[in-house]
């Protein structure tokens, strides 16, 4: 059996040559709900584990939800423990995301939790774990790295101000901005327009470009989205389950509380 090639990172390597991806976050920790993103035609699905309330075995069962369609997963993890990210690579997962990350060394710390010895510390699993396909894959050790995808955030004023350090790292394969933590740690929080996180925001793009790194934000509002691209990111999360059923649900609603039905002229009993 051949490990399965990791498109989102083959994807990202070519950019910004080719359109941008446009991704959506599941927050619901739920594989039947991850499985309905996945018909929709979006690049990828973050599968959150940060925010959301997730565990190992969850974000197995939505690995194994999303396989059988043309999407590409990404799994973010809620901190950059080894114990961790060997767990959520020993389960499947091709594509990380880690948050906040503030600095080189912090990154290229990511970077050896993701690869076997001697280039890293990750433990062998073997026959044990499903990246291996059960020992089904002949020789994963050797070709684990080409398929593995690191994507670290960059979320608050010190990452702004290692950028640039933060992307130059071998085995980074892209850096993901968080415009809500950014403005929160900026002092402005909830105001991720204000001037200067733009300045911030348009100034990490630069310096992960100037590295040859693909850079992704996540940004809902779609005229924030289409800015970001002409920016330079490349891959965009455009959309958030958990807010687009609740928005649903709310005009449905309004739209029946605005213009009540008319008297069907029945006698009620």
């Amino acid at each position: 059996m051949q490990l399965p090639s990791n498109q989102f990172k083959s994807a990202l390597r070519q950019m910004p040559t080719s359109s941008s991806l446009y991704g959506i976050w599941a927050g619901m920790a739920s594989a039947y709900s991850a499985e309905i993103l996945a018909t929709t035609g979006h690049d990828w699905i973050l599968l959150d584990g940060e925010h959301a309330p997730n565990t190992v075995p969850t974000l197995l069962g939505q690995l194994q939800a999303l396989a059988a369609y043309p999407v590409n997963p990404v799994v973010r993890i809620p901190h950059g423990d080894p114990a961790l990210i060997k767990q959520v690579l020993d389960i499947g997962a091709q594509s990380l995301m880690v948050p906040m990350v503030e600095s080189a060394a912090q990154a290229a710390a990511l970077v050896r939790a993701m690869r076997y010895p001697p280039a890293g510390i990750r433990g062998v699993g073997g026959g044990l774990i499903r990246a291996t396909r059960w020992d089904a894959v002949a020789d994963y050790i050797p070709q684990a790295d080409q398929a593995l995808c690191l994507v670290v955030q960059i979320e608050s004023s010190l990452g702004v101000e290692h950028a640039a350090q933060i992307a130059a790292v071998e085995g980074v394969d892209a850096i993901f901005i968080g415009p809500a933590d950014l403005s929160t740690s900026m002092g402005h929080a909830g105001n991720a327009s204000h001037a200067e996180v733009q300045h911030s925001i348009r100034r990490t793009i630069d310096c992960c470009l100037a590295q040859g790194k693909a850079c992704g934000i996540l940004a809902p509002n779609e005229q924030d989205a289409r800015r970001y691209a002409e920016w330079g990111c490349s891959f965009i999360a455009i959309s958030i389950d958990i807010p687009l059923l609740r928005q649903a649900a709310l005009a449905s609603l309004a739209r029946f509380r605005a213009s009540p039905a008319p008297a069907s002229g029945r006698q009620a009993y």
